[in-house]
């Protein structure tokens, strides 16, 4: 059945929930564990949330999830009746049965078929798949189908992915709300057809490509531990692009609801960063290696590595007594003749840059006369993936460009372009690789595009193919490539000529290149090139994508996981055991029943909201729960800044018994009415006239940023800058400040938005030790001790309060270190956010209140 918690997903989709009727007929179940059949439609609004104590012995498992199995099926006649018969598609990318080469991983497929399959045969096809190719069938209605694919994926994600905005409805297809809605839908379909055949606790699943971007959503919602890793095949725009997109963040959140994402290029992993930066507010690091974004307690690991191509089915291709035999055909057909083939695979689509080609073969024989009637440009275009009227603009103009050419310059016997549409076998494809003197692919934008790298396998042959090409005394191979800088395997292929597809000139230069470099250069190159194609497979790509994916799962079993959100906002919380939220009635319980009270408070972050107004006083019900807080004779309460201590004293100038640290610490005093003192040794501030150019340097060429001058330190602030850029900006100037002030007694340090430079020694933690020490000069030994704050210089104040038990602060006292959202601290818990922070203060003041109020009706009576 389709689980309830779909409704909720779609709303935000579209407010309206389809019926899928016919597709929610179900697969047979799969034992998962010894003795039980595993039933995922039990309550299944609730997240799933195991016990993560092991199972039975079990062989690790794959579920491979993307648009179209890698299945070929076809109806037969039987009888009375057609039957249908199925066989595995050699040319799918994803059918790794032979390339994992691991006989203890179990592979399962989920997709659509590309053939439509009745109603009343989808139970009988479902069970010959699943018990014969272990692949899952997604049935989809051939409406829903086409709203999805033709209409979303191809209309909408497909051009938007590729640098096309829709700025006319000739370019690229608008926004459609109900196209969005049948890619929900479609999603949640393939995640009700997951989770029929899931081990949760140990199965993997490995989702593909642009069509299914929201699944990770579907699934985690269901099974909040679950191993989910997403790689996407196609380039992931820049920012600027992307954000253009009306549902950018569902997908975004979507995507970060996996545990690994892929990408073929830095490129488009970089934009993908970018736009979780910008839209999401999200950060992203380096560590050891590998990058990885925080959200929501959880790491989401991004792994850059290109696909490979299946070696040993290209290379069984290649011993085919079919290919031995078209190989000979094209032989006779160019090379006897004296003619150079140039060869051009491409899908009839308008990023593959088809007809730009063509006018390079147009160019280079108008600039090279002596190629005419030597050199033919053959180009295979493949049927289009999509349908419109883009294609058929594209189909127009390759044939008018191709007769063109051919009229000018063809002679009897000799068409200079031969444009092949009809389908070709794959054995013919790699026939023309083999013959070709030089492969050219010039797409304006493309994800991977692996034909380059089947060519050079081409090449390099075999002995049976030697012996056809006459090349049994020259042991060494040779290729030649002109590859667009647009494409996916562009990076790997170091030896290859490298295009911009747009600039004719340049790639009729790089064609005249190919075909007149000296035989040794070709052969180096094509060593180079075929050395990195064979080691780095498909095989080695789902190998090390899956090793990937094993590294960043490996602690989920040890976490606390916890849903949060509604709809498409869905997303899980993961915490360290030890990790939790503070509780409302922990805190007020234990404040209740201790004596002698510490509350050490940070302002920015934690009192106030650091995305707030421009604004940055206190609120007037601030100062109202910390003057509560105040009067209660048995608290100490301290706010600790890193603002200056005239700005602080304005603001808090009402608290009587409020003690204030400024400047991270460098100013301090215990109540209104008292001195400020230091605890670091008077500073010398000659080292600002070494900074502040240096600041303002940086200030000049980066908009939006600032500079605070402080009496003992100076800061540099971005918040408002372009936050990539400044970011940027903010780690060449800590390198730069760092250099300039070497042998001066300060400190420079990285902040939320900000550089700062501070004197030597000062710190939170000294805050912490100052007060506590005080207390216990006064015989206050604290039986209660609060600590909250937000940023890196708040840790310091942590690990002196969890540090100081049976010290300063008494062996059985309640300690409560407390940060702000779910990140790595040494705090012990965590709340939310700001507002979450001045309620349990509100609470917490309601008590003193009571108290302050019944200790003054005594005195009364």
């Amino acid at each position: 059945m389709v689980s309830k918690s779909y409704s909720n997903l779609l709303e935000l989709a579209s407010g309206e929930a389809p019926s899928f009727g016919y597709m929610n007929r179900r697969i047979p179940r799969i034992m998962t564990v010894a003795g039980l059949i595993s039933d995922v439609d039990d309550d299944p609004v609730d997240s799933v949330c195991s016990d993560p104590s092991s199972s039975a012995t079990h062989r690790d498992r794959i579920i491979m999830v993307a648009n179209q199995l890698p299945i070929r099926a076809q109806r037969r006649p039987d009888g009375n009746r057609s039957c249908w018969c199925f066989e595995w598609d050699e040319n799918a990318l994803l059918q790794l049965k032979d390339g994992l080469g691991d006989d203890d991983l179990e592979v399962i497929y989920v997709g659509c078929l590309k053939e439509e399959v009745h109603p009343s045969e989808q139970d009988e096809v479902s069970q010959t798949l699943l018990e014969t190719f272990k692949c899952v069938p997604t049935f989809l209605p051939a409406d829903q189908f086409s709203k999805f694919y033709h209409g979303f994926c191809k209309q909408q994600l497909w051009p938007l992915f590729h640098y096309m905005l829709p700025l006319s409805p000739e370019l690229g297809g608008r926004f459609n709300r109900s196209l969005w809605q049948a890619y929900v839908s479609v999603n949640k379909i393939f995640a009700d057809r997951i989770m029929e055949v899931i081990n949760p606790e140990d199965d993997y699943v490995w989702i593909h490509d642009y069509h299914l971007m929201v699944l990770p959503t579907f699934l985690r919602k269901r099974f909040n531990r679950v191993k989910l890793g997403f790689f996407l095949h196609s380039p992931f725009p820049s920012s600027e692009i992307y954000k253009t997109l009306p549902v950018r963040e569902e997908i975004l959140r979507a995507l970060l609801n996996s545990d690994l994402i892929g990408f073929h290029t830095f490129d488009y992993a970089r934009h993908f960063l970018s736009c979780c930066s910008r839209m999401l507010g999200l950060t992203y690091e380096s560590k050891r290696g590998y990058i990885g974004i925080e959200y929501y307690g959880r790491t989401i690991s991004i792994k850059i590595l290109p696909v490979g191509i299946h070696m040993g089915q290209l290379q069984s291709v290649l011993k085919m007594p079919q290919t031995e035999d078209k190989v000979c055909e094209l032989i006779k057909q160019f090379s006897d003749q004296g003619r150079t083939l140039l060869l051009g695979v491409d899908d009839m689509d308008i990023f593959k840059g088809i007809s730009l080609k063509l006018l390079a073969m147009e160019q280079l024989l108008i600039q090279h006369p002596e190629y005419q009637g030597k050199v033919v440009l053959v180009q295979i275009a493949n049927p289009a993936r999509g349908r419109g009227k883009d294609v058929k603009e594209v189909q127009a103009e390759t044939k008018a460009t191709v007769k063109r050419i051919n009229e000018t310059f063809g002679k009897p016997g000799y068409d200079p372009v031969i444009l092949i549409e009809e389908p070709l076998k794959f054995y013919e494809r790699v026939a023309y690789y083999v013959v070709a003197e030089c492969c050219l692919v010039t797409a304006v934008r493309d994800g991977m595009n692996l034909i380059p790298y089947e060519y050079i396998i081409s090449r390099q042959g075999n002995e049976m193919l030697d012996r056809v090409l006459g090349l049994a005394s020259s042991p060494r191979k040779k290729s030649m490539l002109v590859v667009s800088e647009f494409i996916g395997c562009s990076p790997s292929l170091s030896g290859a000529i490298r295009v911009n597809p747009w600039n004719i000139d340049a790639v009729a230069d790089a064609m005249d290149t190919a075909l007149e470099m000296a035989d040794s250069e070709k052969e180096l190159r094509h060593e180079k090139h075929y050395r990195y194609v064979s080691t780095h497979d498909v095989g080695y790509w789902a190998r090390s994508f899956l090793q990937d994916l094993e590294r960043t799962c490996r602690d989920h079993v040890r976490r606390r996981w916890w849903g949060i959100g509604f709809g498409l906002s869905f997303r899980v919380v993961a915490l360290d055991p030890n990790f939790k939220k503070l509780s409302m009635e922990h805190i007020v319980s234990a404040y209740k029943r201790t004596t002698t009270r510490a509350i050490l408070l940070d302002y920015d972050g934690t009192l106030m909201p650091q995305s707030s107004t421009i604004d940055k006083s206190p609120s007037s019900k601030s100062i109202e729960i910390l003057s509560s807080l105040c009067r209660d004779k048995n608290n100490m309460v301290f706010l600790v800044s890193a603002r200056s201590r005239k700005m602080l004293s304005e603001w808090f100038s009402s608290c009587e018994n409020l003690g204030v640290a400024a400047e991270h610490g460098y100013f301090l005093r215990m109540r209104r009415d008292e001195e400020w003192e230091t605890h670091v040794a008077a500073t010398d501030c000659s080292w600002k006239q070494i900074a502040e150019p240096v600041m303002k340097l940086y200030t000049e060429t980066t908009d939006g940023s600032t500079i605070e001058d402080k009496e003992t330190a100076l800061v540099w602030c971005y918040e408002d800058a372009d936050p990539d850029f400044g970011s940027c900006q903010a780690k060449e100037l800590l390198d730069h400040l760092e250099s300039v002030l070497a042998n001066e007694p300060v400190t420079v340090k990285s902040g939320q938005n900000n550089v700062e430079v501070k004197p030597q020694g000062v710190s939170k933690g000294l805050v912490a030790k100052r007060l506590l020490s005080a207390m216990q000069e006064n015989g206050m030994y604290p039986d209660f001790v609060l600590c909250i704050g937000d940023d890196r210089s708040d840790e310091d104040m942590f690990e002196v309060i969890t540090s100081s038990m049976g010290g300063p602060i008494a062996p059985r006292a309640e300690v409560f270190a407390c940060t702000v959202c779910r990140k790595p601290s040494k705090a012990k818990y965590y709340l939310d956010d700001t507002t979450e922070i001045v309620r349990l203060l509100q609470g917490l003041a309601c008590v003193s209140e009571q108290v302050v109020s019944f200790s003054s009706e005594q005195i009364v009576c």
